[in-house]
């Protein structure tokens, strides 16, 4: 704004794209959303505008518009158009776009996990255990190796694959770390054949890249929460009926995830996915 001039914000435009318009291109510079959706070379807006019929009147000469269900349309636009486009009879709303990031990275701030992490003697996972019962790992996913390329996972018990279960258990074979670190030794595919669990949903890498992955497929940039823990798995074993496992499995992989924290004499956090919304609903008083 010049002098005197009082800026009347545009009612049907949303509060930041107001901003963006009144501010100095050197304001918009430096802030991280006020161009978000702006087009310094050719100065074209892409916006999201709410609309009523009729659609055909939201286009023009030097505007794009994409239509989409529920009365919005992306357009692309002249800034210079903007105030002239929200007179438009039909259009009752516009909104500059947001920019998007890495929800993971975005779930650590709003976790308090970052400050923890970062502190001078911040908080990294190191010397404990994390343990999952859950669809199994890609063992193979760098998150889950060290720099050596050597694995995470001390022990992986997968109770859908018939051969040597662990002591005391009677389904599934155990594998050590040993051998998890043959198998990424080799080939994938080979690799996969001497230790072959695996991850069909994908739900439980997903899980463990949260609560422990070191980010090291994204350079860092997506790295869990105990990034420098060491790693036990249990994999549940195939489904009975309606394609999930029971109870007595998530059972007894807890039980095998306590009995080896307690044999290795470290603590150990246990992410549990997996649940049921079975039993009473009625609070506690």
């Amino acid at each position: 704004m010049n002098g005197n001039e009082i800026f009347m914000p545009d009612q049907k435009l949303d509060n930041l794209l107001n901003l963006a318009m009144d501010a100095t291109p050197q304001e918009r510079a430096k802030s991280e959303n006020l161009n978000v959706g702006y087009d310094s070379t050719t100065r074209l807006w892409d916006v999201i505008v709410k609309y009523s019929e009729p659609e055909r009147g939201l286009g023009g000469d030097g505007i794009q518009v994409v239509p989409l269900l529920g009365g919005y349309a992306v357009v692309t636009l002249p800034e210079t158009e903007l105030d002239a486009y929200s007179d438009r009879e039909q259009v009752e709303f516009i909104e500059k776009p947001k920019r998007l990031y890495f929800e993971t990275f975005e779930g650590r701030e709003a976790s308090c996990i970052l400050p923890v992490q970062t502190e001078l003697n911040g908080l990294t996972g190191e010397g404990i255990l994390v343990g999952i019962v859950d669809s199994g790992v890609d063992y193979f996913h760098p998150d889950f190796r060290n720099e050596d390329g050597s694995s995470r996972i001390l022990r992986l018990w997968d109770q859908s694959v018939n051969g040597n279960p662990p002591e005391s258990y009677v389904t599934g074979t155990e594998y050590t770390k040993e051998e998890i670190d043959k198998a990424l030794a080799l080939e994938e595919t080979e690799g996969r054949r001497l230790v072959p669990s695996r991850d069909f949903s994908g739900h439980g890498t997903a899980v463990l890249g949260i609560a422990a992955g070191n980010g090291r497929a994204s350079g860092g940039v997506n790295r869990g929460v105990a990034y420098e823990s060491e790693l036990l798995v249990v994999k549940m074993g195939n489904a009975r009926e309606n394609s999930f496992p029971r109870t007595t499995e998530l059972m007894e992989g807890i039980d095998y995830l306590v009995r080896q924290a307690v044999q290795m004499g470290k603590p150990i956090a246990i992410n549990i996915s997996f649940g049921n919304n079975y039993g009473s609903h009625e609070p506690y008083n």
